[in-house]
């Protein structure tokens, strides 16, 4: 027994060091600690909620933009689909009276039909998904000033404040979301078929047809999903300030995108997981919270976010060429 437990144990922790997560779990270990040494406020418990809570929409939006890099694509339309969702669902509940829940499942809903909008546009068009997210963010970015003409929706309804502002016990409401979002894509990318349809198209998006996957059909469903992730971040961030602004989810796209890569997810798809989105969505809101207890002007936190995505897709670019090295290596010797 003791050397089949041996063995067990040998084979955790070879695992363990094989795996990226455990680098990446590392390093915002690291980071805790050094925020924690250099910041007498860093633990504090009301810095800890506003963290967590912050975290929460990068979080989110990260998770949800990792199965889009998961099949080798991604959308740059998220945060202004969170904005135009939360705008709309400020207007239903101010404007026109409607019932605030009712009002926050339509925003939802509406979410995924945007979503689902520029999956349609990508696969039956056969644009890049780059170039296409681009002009659909301009769209939703212009409807939005249409609708407010740049002026916040104000008087929402108290009785939703609870979503973006409240907490249970010391978790805010909203990181809960983000930790039942992360619950059902893993859910779904490690227990379905489904998850191993994206990765099979991550990896060879023509051998996955040739082997029958409905390649377009799974490239919608995902878009979908992440315009639906982007429409609930995007109305528990109108929760959380108490109205419905235009500027919601400026940041959004590259720090999702930044989240991913650091957490692992190629960006050529096929390779990661969407927990490590999270981790590196939590490395980003340290940097970010760091900033702000040190003092720093806080329009340095958009500089510091481009030089981590920068940093993020340096390291995966240069992962990506060592094992290619490695492979052509096996393959010659």
């Amino acid at each position: 027994m003791s050397k089949e437990k041996t063995k067990t144990n040998n084979a955790f922790i070879s695992a363990l060091k094989k795996s990226n997560m455990t680098a990446i779990g590392a390093v915002l270990l690291l980071m805790v600690i050094i925020a924690s040494v250099a910041s007498p406020y860093f633990l504090d418990i009301y810095n800890l909620q506003s963290l967590l809570r912050d975290l929460a929409f990068v979080g989110m939006i990260g998770i949800a933009q990792s199965l889009l890099l998961l099949v080798g694509e991604l959308d740059l339309s998220v945060g202004k689909i969170a904005s135009l969702c939360g705008i709309l669902s400020g207007m239903m509940m101010v404007n026109y009276g409607l019932n605030p829940w009712l009002s926050l499942a339509l925003a939802m809903f509406m979410g995924l039909v945007f979503g689902g909008i520029n999956g349609l546009i990508i696969t039956k068009l056969r644009l890049n998904s780059m170039v296409a997210t681009i002009g659909m963010q301009g769209l939703y970015g212009g409807i939005n000033l249409v609708l407010t003409k740049g002026k916040a929706i104000t008087g929402v309804p108290e009785n939703i404040y609870i979503l973006g502002k409240g907490n249970v016990g010391p978790i805010p409401f909203p990181f809960i979301f983000c930790v039942i979002v992360l619950i059902l894509v893993l859910f779904m990318v490690k227990k379905t078929k489904t998850g191993r349809y994206i990765y099979a198209i991550g990896n060879s998006r023509e051998a996955a047809k040739i082997l029958g996957i409905k390649v377009d059909k799974i490239r919608m469903m995902i878009y979908s999903i992440v315009g639906l992730i982007s429409s609930l971040a995007g109305i528990l961030y109108v929760a959380r300030l108490g109205s419905a602004q235009s500027a919601i989810g400026e940041n959004w796209p590259m720090n999702s995108i930044a989240a991913s890569v650091i957490g692992g997810v190629s960006l050529t798809g096929g390779i990661g997981n969407p927990a490590g989105a999270l981790i590196g969505a939590a490395i980003i809101s340290i940097i970010q919270n760091m900033i702000v207890l040190f003092g720093v002007n806080v329009y340095w936190q958009s500089a510091v976010s481009g030089i981590v995505v920068v940093i993020a897709i340096s390291f995966s670019s240069i992962s990506e060429i060592v094992r290619e090295r490695k492979q052509r290596k096996i393959k010659l010797g």
